[in-house]
Order: structure tokens, then sequence, then C-alpha cells
């Protein structure tokens, strides 16, 4: 088998697959999401043979809502039609041993939303302009794919679904759990995203297309130039933890949240002439 082949499923039942994957406390955390953990399985050293690490999205153990276990479901079959540098590559989708729905992908680096993180807490500044440009060029092919070839948009485009492998080498989209069809009219219903990056269409609840993906993409620069989620408090600390679909724990109050949701922010203040290009592009 190549090494970076999926592996053949045991049957365990009938109508249900499985593979035998290391106990969680084996794994190692590499994300999180809304009742699910992403751990890294690290498959090398198995009979001499070396194989790429993947990545196992899983749901809690005291958390299985049946609508997070269809996202699971649907994000396995979604993953499986794609083939695209700028998407992250399905490897599977099984039952672990105690029958918890498992979607295997391909183990790739650290989330945009993380790196921004930590250059905050490092204070290193906005990213480099060729840095941003390498993300916004790869994420504007991978949306050009679910666009134009597999008909459906992402539905939840931020930076921590956004993967980074070594130094903006490969830069891929993830979590397609609440991604949707574009209908024959070109749009789309039951469009979920978080509430920060959702554009005004959407908590309007007016037509929505796959321009709301582009007007998260554009949010996303910002986060890029700003280091921070968009339309939150800057003195406070915020994770991705905090933030939720449809939630934000650190926000500014009520009132101004329903100001600022769906609005385009401030560019950050002081950026060199290296970044007009860029804040072009924002704008």
């Amino acid at each position: 088998m190549s090494a970076f082949e999926s592996p053949k499923f045991q049957e365990r039942k009938e109508g249900e697959e499985y593979l035998q994957v290391p106990p969680t406390p084996c794994l190692k955390v590499i994300g999180y999401g809304t009742d699910v953990q992403v751990y890294q399985w690290d498959r090398s050293g198995r009979k001499g043979i070396e194989q790429s690490p993947w990545a196992l999205k899983k749901l809690y153990k005291k958390h299985s809502r049946p609508i997070i276990t269809k996202r699971i479901e649907d994000e396995a079959n979604i993953l499986k039609k794609m083939d695209h540098p700028n998407i992250v590559g399905f490897r599977g989708y099984m039952k672990s041993e105690t029958g918890r729905s498992v979607l295997a992908m391909e183990e790739c680096g650290i989330s945009l939303g993380d790196l921004i993180e930590n250059r905050r807490e490092n204070e290193l500044g906005a990213f480099e302009p060729n840095a941003i440009l390498k993300v916004i060029l790869s994420v504007c092919k991978g949306l050009h794919y679910l666009h134009t070839e597999q008909k459906i948009i992402h539905g939840d485009l931020k930076s921590y679904n956004i993967l980074i492998k070594g130094d903006f080498e490969q830069i891929k989209l993830c979590d397609f759990g609440v991604s949707f069809p574009i209908g024959d009219d070109g749009k789309v219903e039951n469009y979920i995203g978080t509430l920060c990056w959702n554009a005004p269409e959407v908590l309007e609840d007016g037509p929505v297309t796959a321009k709301s993906d582009i007007f998260a993409l554009g949010l996303t620069i910002w986060e890029m130039l700003s280091l921070l989620p968009p339309h939150t408090d800057s003195s406070r600390d915020v994770t991705d933890e905090s933030i939720t679909t449809n939630t934000l724990n650190g926000c500014d109050s009520e009132s101004k949240i329903e100001n600022v949701y769906g609005t385009r922010p401030v560019v950050p203040e002081n950026l060199g002439d290296e970044y007009k290009v860029i804040i072009n592009i924002f704008k």
C-alpha cells in the first residue's frame, strides 16, 4: 500500500465500516470546533514505511448531538468529491470502535487563526504583504473551485478554517460541515457561518450567494492586518474557543454588535506603502 493511500476498511457490522486508530489520549490535539476536536495521527514507523500524518475529526465523548454527527457526515461526503490543491484532502470516514463518527483528512500545519494569535501575542505587527497575498490568491483559487465546479459555498470562511503549512508554502480551506449547494438561481439556503464574519445579507435574511464567502475573505484579510477577529474589542483576549457559530464571547455590547456586524472595519493605521495593494483589494 502506498504511504499516502487510504487503508482498506474492515467490516464491523453490516453497512458500517471502521478503522482502528489509537485511543484518544494517545493522539495530539491540534484543533477544535463546535462539539468536536481534531487530533493528529502520526502513522509513521509502521513496518518501517514512512506514512503521512492524518488529522482526525472526532466528536466529544459527552457530546453526540445528531446535528453535529450529520455535519461530520456531510463534510465527509463533500470532501470525498473534491480534488484541489487549496482544499484539505479527504482520507476516509469511519466509525470508531466506540461507534463515534471519525473524519480522516490530510494533516496540514496550523490554522491561520492560530498564526494570527501567535503573532499578536508576540507583538510582531501585521503579516508581511507577500504572505497576505499568498493567502488571498490561494483562498480565491479554492473558492473559485467550490463556487464554479462544485457549486457549493463554504459557508463558514474565517482565519480558523484556513490551514497553513510551512512558510505559507501550502494554503488550504477546511471545515465544510456547514457548506451548502448553490441553487440554479445562484442562491443558497440555511447559511450558518460565524457571526463576526457574516455578510450583511446573511444578517438581514437577504438573498445569500457565493458573494458571502468573498465578504468573509475580506474580513480575513483585515485579520492579517490587524491581528484581531473582526468587530471585537482589541483590549480583550479572543481565541477560536470563544468564537463559536453564531456566538462570540468578548464582543462589545449588544447594541454595538448590531451596528457593526456585516460592515467593513476601518483599516489599521500606520501601514506602510508596501500594503497599498492589499488595502486596495480589501476595499
